[in-house]
């Protein structure tokens, strides 16, 4: 199948489509690998998860020039963000490798209990296409460094990278049928991943729809898994906010990579009192945004992922349109002028007058669509947040901390972040509730999800 450039639509390469066979013959390597792996010190691991980030570090400019091309998002975006970031979770997890613990129980005068914390064995992680190498590092780094041998699927839309990867991890001695990497769509490869027998795990990242169909098929098989599907995350902005930080961070958890981010901000609900002012402001901002060639170190938008996903894109704004909305600015595709002049670029859109209930605020666009609404006080500002099937992320703007605390507690979703966004902590558990997904990554959360705990009891008291 064809690997297209979206910012161009020139064809980068050809990727096959894998099959059941092809599949099987992965898991065969990884199980003549998997008990040398699973018997390897945690220091072992560390060497290793830590030669691949330093790897990555050295080949920056290639990874990020691959990046950009796979998805048309900028290159700085990409050189500065998405791969420090593969590095970085790398580097994370290869220190989970030595530190991570098991736990005891002292039962006085009678026994101790303790328990082992045992790679699954064979797993499989698939990964979405926004942020390719960067989500695919933050499934395969814990994975192998709980000991676990890794099959493993990029997007098809955003493949270059992973296989990059590959062989970044042989130079650095990862052996060989540890990690598997395997390209192909969701309906053939995907699939026979899914239903593999040997594969007792799934970490998979993507559409809702995609995880709940997994989750029908894994359940049944009693596979183990960890869905972080999609988002339609609120951001909520209180009359004493910081004013000019807000705005300017509003404008970055909206349209960064596109919107094309799990995490973006698409419901930005505006206290009554500065509603009028901080939508102009806001609108303002938008339209300045330069949007052009991701290879230009000046362009802030890039292209959508590919044409498919823009004509969603552009659906969605004409059903905007038909249930009453109006729309401040953008809301059409922009035409680049160059080698990106078949490119899929559509201008930021800010919409206004919906309801929290049409199709527009429930179901997730993820392109760069942003929707406002007004609210009077806090009581109406949850309601709306919490008007959502979805449950990833939250922003709240304000500077009242115990304002802050109260709509923590009350928001009905995994992560909140306070006067901030896209702060992340990687010890911190990452994942949402309701239709966003199942599980958590993240720290020890992940090294938990990619074993299995036994409990060991010890008597200890002699039989009188």
């Amino acid at each position: 199948m064809d690997n297209t450039n979206p910012a161009t639509g020139e064809i980068i390469s050809l990727i096959p489509i894998s099959d059941a066979l092809d599949v099987d013959m992965a898991v065969r390597s990884a199980r003549q690998a998997a008990q040398s792996w699973k018997s390897s010190s945690g220091e072992l691991r560390f060497r290793i998860l830590s030669r691949i980030a330093d790897l990555i570090d050295r080949d920056i400019e290639a990874l990020a020039l691959a990046e950009t091309n796979d998805t048309g998002k900028p290159l700085h975006v990409s050189r500065s963000v998405d791969i420090p970031r593969a590095a970085s979770n790398f580097r994370f997890f290869a220190t989970a490798a030595m530190q991570f613990s098991s736990e005891s129980h002292w039962m006085p005068g009678k026994a101790i209990n303790y328990t082992l914390r045992q790679p699954i064995g064979i797993v499989a992680c698939i990964s979405p296409w926004n942020l390719p190498l960067y989500l695919f590092s933050w499934k395969i780094a814990p994975a192998l460094a709980a000991g676990n041998c890794v099959i493993s699927k990029p997007s098809e839309l955003s493949p270059t990278t992973a296989m990059m990867l590959g062989k970044i991890c042989t130079e650095a001695g990862l052996p060989s049928g540890v990690l598997n990497i395997i390209l192909g769509d969701g309906p053939t490869t995907g699939q026979a991943i899914i239903d593999h027998e040997d594969i007792s795990a799934i970490s998979f990242t993507g559409g809702t729809k995609t995880g709940a169909h997994i989750a029908t098929q894994a359940a049944p098989r009693f596979k183990k898994l960890s869905l972080e599907l999609g988002g339609k995350n609120p951001c909520i902005i209180f009359e004493d906010c910081d004013y000019e930080l807000t705005l300017r961070e509003v404008q970055r958890l909206s349209f960064s990579n596109q919107g094309q981010i799990c995490l973006c901000g698409s419901r930005i609900l505006i206290q009554e009192s500065i509603y009028n002012k901080f939508r102009d402001d806001l609108v303002s901002r938008i339209q300045a945004l330069r949007i052009g060639d991701p290879l230009i170190a000046e362009t802030q938008i890039g292209s959508v992922i590919s044409s498919a996903h823009a004509e969603k894109v552009m659906s969605y704004i004409s059903l905007a349109q038909q249930e009453g909305g109006k729309i401040l600015c953008g809301g059409s595709r922009y035409q680049v002028e160059g080698r990106c002049s078949n490119g899929n670029f559509i201008r930021p859109t800010i919409l206004e007058n919906l309801g929290p209930n049409c199709r527009t605020n429930m179901e997730e666009i993820f392109g760069p669509v942003i929707s406002l609404q007004v609210f009077k006080d806090e009581e109406e500002a949850l309601q709306l947040a919490n008007a959502s099937r979805y449950g990833l992320a939250s922003t709240v703007w304000t500077s009242d901390l115990q304002k802050a605390h109260r709509m923590a507690e009350k928001l009905n979703t995994g992560i909140v972040w306070i006067n901030c966004w896209l702060l992340r902590d990687l010890r911190t558990p990452f994942g949402g509730m309701n239709d966003s997904g199942v599980g958590r990554e993240g720290g020890w959360e992940a090294m938990k999800f990619f074993t299995e705990a036994k409990n060991v009891c010890i008597k200890t008291e002699r039989n009188s």
